[in-house]
């Protein structure tokens, strides 16, 4: 049974029911139930956890529907996100759901498999009382960072709170605390705070707290069902009056608390005024100021401001904003004439380099993080909806397509004739590169794979979030070994793109420790402390470079001495500061490119690990950045920014 009352998902849905529902029903009460962070996984204690809940939440007739917000999941799985469907159906009055990080980073599918049964991705609803509540997504998608809310779900919230009445009373919904936990939390905000905002409603702590955010805006954090050493199996009430707004937590089968948070209510919209709705959809790169005003940055923002690129000597040769967040590296063909992306929205581009002007887009029928491999005039890219599709380069024009079992994430290599991809399915395939013709299939790959793979002539290695690192015959596709990471998943090799030289494999892994292995017996050969999942290896592979979560990049050399790890250099002071990004390093023969999680790349010299210069291009992920002749580098970033940019 579906009880989803109302999904607005179309903009041109918005403006007729905000104007149908802009008033509010005097001495109405009303009161709903409140939940976060279920976290449901099989076998885990917490189904027992949820269901208690819900028969709680059913017991109690005056409720009129419930809301859960984020990490609903504790990977993303398809089984975990059905299983949390089939529970949460069982109430008997409405719900509203919205993903959390759990749900969207760790997703199979690529987050397709929640939009698919849950129906949406964010909403809005009028509740009985007149109140719009407003749901969204947090974002960012299948990569390790700070919270994001989407490109594309930031485009929606600016066109539906731009219809919202002045005085229509609304209630904002996201997993995340709308503060640094957020990169766009300001965007967010401001957004929101030109209606007529009661109240911010989030998770993500595990805990209830209230929370005062810019502009007197009052928020609040809601526990999740677990039980602890100080509290029972339990969740929230919200109560909403004319005059006020309570919140109350209630263990299972026992009576509610008293009130832990009273909000009153506001009567006029708040207007902060940080985003102008005049703000141009092009911004000149090269312009910190106009940099800064595109995104309305605080004047406090915590990690790094554009005024930092006029004394980078980096230009800003064209810049992109695309419709969508972009989940994947922008790369060029052989003869520099393309560049080439995909986008969530799950639409394959492909640009003029010279000037960044659009040549072709195709749209399919998912969303798209694998970046797209480009060999001999064809464009290979993986898509959620379990294709992998090759398009002409200068026209995309479809010329083959094969069916997976499940959404392929992983980005192709192509090496001679063949592509070698991982998808969801269990199954890492060999493909004909001329029209798609299986040459091998590995069946039987434990967890599904994000990365793109190592491949010569002799090996094939990638990573899974099965806790597993294969290599597999690149001529055969049969199993040369497997190397395993212990404990949970969340430690697995897979969102690193494996490089090798003089014989080893060379690994970060989320456990914070790089590793060198074997590329014949997969035997680890040495270890070191620091890293998470980017790596990247010199021009002349005799040297790897690792940056830890904490401001520090190492140079290490691939060469170990009584399999302990030799350090080239360490630069202890970066300059990036907490850093979670999963993108790999790139180096040319004298340089070394770090992307990060907030939207700043960083150069080093590659002899001893000065800091040569910095660039900021965004507020959010930057994806692996591309190296070009003359001085250039074409990068992509979380929120749909493609460009090219000159160095000295």
């Amino acid at each position: 049974m579906n009880r989803i009352l109302v999904a607005i998902l179309a903009v041109s849905l918005i403006a007729g029911n905000c104007t149908a529902q802009s008033s509010n029903s005097k001495g109405k009460t009303l009161r709903f139930a409140y939940l976060a962070d279920t976290h449901i996984a099989l076998g885990s204690d917490r189904i027992g956890f949820l269901r208690q809940c819900i028969r709680d939440v059913d017991s109690q007739p005056d409720l009129e529907f419930a809301i859960f917000n984020g990490d609903i999941t504790e990977f993303g799985a398809d089984e975990e996100i059905r299983l949390a469907k089939t529970i949460i159906d069982s109430l008997n009055i409405p719900y509203w759901i919205s993903a959390g990080n759990h749900d969207a980073k760790w997703s199979e599918s690529g987050c397709n498999t929640f939009r698919k049964v849950f129906g949406y991705e964010n909403y809005t609803f009028v509740a009985s009382d007149g109140i719009r509540f407003i749901g969204t997504n947090s974002g960012p998608n299948m990569r390790m960072a700070p919270a994001l809310l989407p490109h594309e779900t930031v485009v929606w919230l600016d066109s539906l709170t731009d219809a919202i009445p002045a005085d229509q009373p609304v209630i904002f919904v996201n997993h995340y605390p709308q503060d640094t936990s957020m990169l766009n939390y300001f965007q967010v905000l401001d957004l929101v705070a030109r209606t007529n905002l009661q109240l911010v409603m989030g998770g993500h702590w595990h805990h209830n707290a209230s929370l005062t955010y810019d502009g007197g805006i009052r928020g609040m954090i809601g526990r999740s069902p677990d039980p602890d050493s100080k509290r029972e199996v339990g969740y929230n009430i919200v109560t909403v009056t004319d005059d006020s707004i309570f919140v109350c937590e209630k263990y299972v089968g026992k009576p509610e608390m008293a009130a832990w948070l009273s909000v009153p209510r506001s009567s006029s919209p708040r207007y902060l005024g940080i985003v102008r709705k005049d703000k141009p959809k092009k911004v000149d790169g090269n312009d910190p100021k106009a940099l800064s005003e595109f995104y309305a940055l605080p004047d406090d923002f915590p990690w790094m401001n554009f005024s930092v690129n006029a004394e980078s000597g980096v230009r800003t040769l064209w810049r992109v904003q695309d419709v969508s967040d972009v989940g994947c590296g922008a790369v060029t063909d052989e003869s520099g004439t393309y560049a080439l992306y995909a986008d969530e929205g799950g639409t394959v581009t492909c640009l003029r380099l010279k000037d960044g002007l659009k040549v072709w887009n195709r749209t399919l029928g998912g969303k798209i993080f694998s970046t797209p491999a480009v060999s001999c005039g064809k464009v290979v890219v993986g898509c959620c909806d379990g294709g992998i599709y090759c398009f002409g380069l200068s026209d995309g024009k479809q010329l083959w397509k094969v069916e997976c079992g499940k959404s392929v994430l992983g980005s192709p290599m192509v090496y001679g004739e063949n592509v070698y991809i991982g998808a969801s399915d269990g199954i890492f395939r060999a493909l004909r590169l001329k029209d798609g013709k299986a040459v091998w299939t590995f069946e039987g790959v434990k967890g599904f794979v994000e990365c793109k793979p190592y491949v010569d002539k002799s090996q094939v290695v990638f990573g899974t979030w099965g806790n597993t690192l294969y290599s597999l015959s690149s001529s055969r596709g049969t199993l040369q070994w497997k190397w395993e990471t212990k404990g949970s998943r969340m430690y697995s090799p897979a969102a690193v793109w494996p490089v090798k030289s003089d014989g080893e494999i060379f690994v970060v892994t989320p456990e914070r420790k790089f590793y060198a292995i074997d590329a014949v017996s997969g035997s680890t050969v040495f270890q070191g402390k620091g890293g998470r999942e980017a790596i990247g290896l010199s021009e002349n592979g005799k040297v790897f470079y690792v940056k830890t979560m904490w401001n520090k990049l190492m140079a290490v050399e691939t060469k170990a001495v009584e399999h302990r790890p030799r350090y080239l250099w360490t630069n202890s002071d970066a300059g990036f500061g907490y850093e979670i990004a999963p993108s790999p390093i790139t180096c040319t023969d004298s340089l070394v490119f770090v992307p990060t999680d907030k939207g700043n790349i960083f150069c080093y010299d590659a002899s001893d690990g000065t800091l040569r210069w910095k660039y900021k291009i965004s507020v959010a992920l930057i994806n692996s950045i591309l190296p070009l002749s003359d001085n250039r580098l074409l990068v992509s970033t979380m929120d749909g920014v493609i460009a090219l940019l000159k160095y000295r």
